[in-house]
């Protein structure tokens, strides 16, 4: 059957429908839809690519209402129930005063405990054994628990993209999160990221200008693009080249140039804690001239020239076109959409709405033609079930990392690629595991926020062991070698390592236990399931309403009928009868082996 399932897939990408598809009827067409050609299907599509999908009950809501009123339900919130239900962010209580603010590595740290006496708030110990060991253990405390800690922010985000009765909010944030990508690897603060992310679900549908410009002063992003550095005399070219490559203009409309004079612009941009801070002494004030306009700029100024440009406009309404609607676009619509977001003053809102309501948007070339991302997928798998939370198991960072995308962890400035990226035979293949750990839950399942499976767990975990079978700290730290063994060190290492001011493997590993002691831990629920009762409640009494049941629910792409002929047998097979209600005490496993076998197939993958 998966192997079907992988020629299918081919099939599928061959045929175009990753978006490369010929151009057909309201291709490109900005007119706003006929409503008399509103239909559950379109409602659903709406539903789909500006949230994460819905229910049957949710999409018959939608279908119900005209499409203006759909989408100004979707983009204004006009007759969505209040989010004032959602839970705030509950933190763990995990940063002490004295880490901020946090060094740039270990040796960093200690240099500083030993030229004060003091860092991150612990003193060094006037005398006796391994003086600053409690120094370091905070700083692989503060590492390993902010790391913790934004691990459950990503649960805190997916429960809200899974619950939100407002989900292009939390769609336009995943959007914005791609675009300025930050991550905690570099950042190191849960604080920082989580602040931006609400800075993006609480202007993300508001002005690019004023979005723009709170990104640039966003702690989180001065500190992943180095704003520390970024001085008079010395400016640091990191985010001025940012700001025009990546979240502006894109690739070949400005020159080095215009970067080095923008970046004298940002000097002095730098926070003090959890706040935007301007050191006016470091700031050059000097006369600049960026993409051919001369003046005492600072960094809004060059912002402002920026959202000058014609081609900003056409950047960020491509990008947001890609991301809502389909890859391909024509250099005419590119300008199109350049010119409506410019004429709406960079309002994300009613270029949002009029792209809604456009006829390009439910085209045959725009719709069931989009490749779900990871997140994505998993979040509309959780909707479309009737989910009441984001399950604990399969952890969703885990099982969205392993398809490519771990957020608030992006691979580089430049966020995550789209489309095709997202498939691979072995990603399908992974996407079909986590179909299978949803409707059976992994019995062996170990949570990567209690057990460190990272990069230095191994190291850790050995440390654990040895001294829990008595070894003392120099013997239970020794490196691990490549199969998992204890290397040897001579005698003199060993005589070193009992003199040393502190010994780094066994911070990592206190700073582990510090950490897990404050971090609170993600609740591992599973996905409640009664699909019996879901498809008995639906109406279904025989094999074939269940697969016409599930396909209706949960493929935008329709089987062929092949396909639809092999699942009914299949069910049928699984039950020992074709009669539903006969099978109903023992339908469940069947119908959980069914809707594996759907999640699985490479049309769920698309949206």
């Amino acid at each position: 059957m998966f192997r079907q399932v992988l020629s299918t897939a081919a099939t599928l990408w061959c045929l175009g429908a990753a978006g490369v598809a010929p151009a057909m009827e309201g291709s490109g067409d900005l007119r706003a839809l006929d409503p008399s050609q509103w239909n559950r299907d379109k409602a659903a599509h709406l539903l789909e690519r500006a949230g994460f999908g819905g229910t049957p009950a949710e999409i018959d809501a939608f279908a119900a209402l005209t499409p203006q009123q759909a989408v100004r339900r979707l983009v204004y919130f006009e007759g969505a129930e209040p989010s004032d239900r959602l839970q705030p962010f509950d933190e763990s209580g995990v940063f002490d005063e004295g880490l901020d603010a946090f060094p740039p590595s270990r040796p960093a740290t200690t240099d500083l405990a030993k030229a004060t006496g003091e860092a991150l708030g612990v003193k060094v110990k006037p005398d006796g054994n391994r003086r600053m060991q409690p120094v370091v253990n905070k700083f692989f405390y503060w590492l390993r628990a902010s790391r913790l800690e934004t691990q459950r922010v990503s649960y805190w985000w997916a429960n809200r993209m899974v619950t939100s009765p407002r989900p292009l909010e939390e769609k336009m944030a995943l959007f914005w999160h791609g675009h300025f990508a930050t991550t905690e690897e570099k950042v190191r603060d849960y604080r920082k990221m989580l602040r931006q992310l609400q800075l993006f679900q609480r202007e993300g549908l508001g002005d690019f200008r004023t979005l723009l410009i709170a990104v640039a002063q966003d702690p989180a992003m001065l500190a992943f693009l180095d704003a520390g550095v970024n001085v008079k005399g010395a400016p640091n070219e990191n985010f001025a080249r940012e700001i025009m490559e990546l979240f502006s203009m894109g690739v070949g409309n400005y020159t080095e140039h215009d970067i080095r004079e923008a970046a004298r612009a940002f000097t002095g941009w730098n926070f003090h804690g959890l706040e935007f801070a301007f050191q006016e002494d470091q700031h050059d004030d000097g006369v600049k001239t960026v993409l051919g306009e001369t003046g005492r700029l600072d960094g809004v100024g060059v912002i402002d020239v920026i959202l000058r440009q014609p081609v900003t406009a056409e950047y960020i309404a491509s990008k947001l076109y890609r991301f809502y609607v389909r890859e391909e676009l024509d250099p005419a619509l590119r300008k199109q959409l350049g010119n409506l977001l410019r004429d709406s003053g960079y309002q994300i809102a009613p270029f949002l709405e009029t792209v809604f309501l456009s006829r390009d948007f439910y085209s045959a070339e725009s719709m069931g033609t989009r490749i779900k991302s990871p997140v994505e997928l998993l979040v509309s798998t959780y909707r479309k079930l009737g989910l009441a939370e984001a399950p604990g198991s399969p952890d969703f960072n885990e099982t969205t990392a392993t398809l490519g995308q771990r957020l608030l962890f992006p691979p580089t400035v430049a966020g995550w690629a789209q489309g095709r990226s997202w498939i691979t035979p072995g990603l399908l293949l992974e996407r079909g595991n986590f179909a299978l750990d949803v409707v059976l839950p992994d019995i062996t399942f170990i949570p990567e926020d209690r057990y460190p499976v990272y990069a230095t767990g191994g190291e850790i975990r050995a440390v654990h062991d040895r001294i829990r079978a008595g070894m003392d700290m120099t013997s239970a730290t020794r490196p691990v070698d490549k199969d998992g063994g204890m290397e040897m060190m001579a005698m003199s290492n060993r005589n070193a390592d009992r003199d040393e001011d502190f010994n780094t493997r066994f911070a990592s590993y206190r700073g582990w236990q510090m950490a897990i002691e404050r971090v609170k831990p993600i609740p591992r629920t599973t996905a409640r399931l009664d699909l019996t009762g879901m498809v008995l409640s639906a109406g279904c009494r025989q094999a074939a309403d269940v697969v016409a049941y599930f396909e209706k629910r949960f493929l935008t792409v329709p089987l062929e009928a092949a396909v639809r002929e092999r699942l009914t047998a299949f069910l049928v097979n699984e039950l020992g009868t074709d009669d539903l209600t006969v099978a109903q005490s023992y339908a469940e496993d069947g119908l959980r082996l069914l809707l594996h076998l759907f999640l699985s197939r490479p049309e769920y993958q698309l949206g």
